[in-house]
């Protein structure tokens, strides 16, 4: 078995995180796939984005506001 650091996007509304993940690789079944412990914390991102919780999505991950470009 084998891990490997991965930066997952969590798009909410007019934010999006950064959030490091590690993906577990082996020869049977699926793979790459996500811990539990990480799948959580995607969930927990997710949810503080969609109630506009920043403070507590930022101790997770990395949290940018999107800007809409004017042309």
């Amino acid at each position: 078995m084998k891990k490997r650091l991965h930066t997952k996007y969590v798009h909410q509304g007019k934010y999006v995180a950064e959030v490091d993940v590690e993906l577990v690789e082996n020869d049977e079944g699926w793979s790459p796939y996500l811990s539990l412990e990480d799948a959580y914390k995607l969930d927990d991102v997710r949810e503080s984005l969609a109630r506009g919780d920043v403070k507590s999505a930022a101790r997770l991950g990395r949290v940018y506001t999107l800007t809409p470009v004017a042309v």
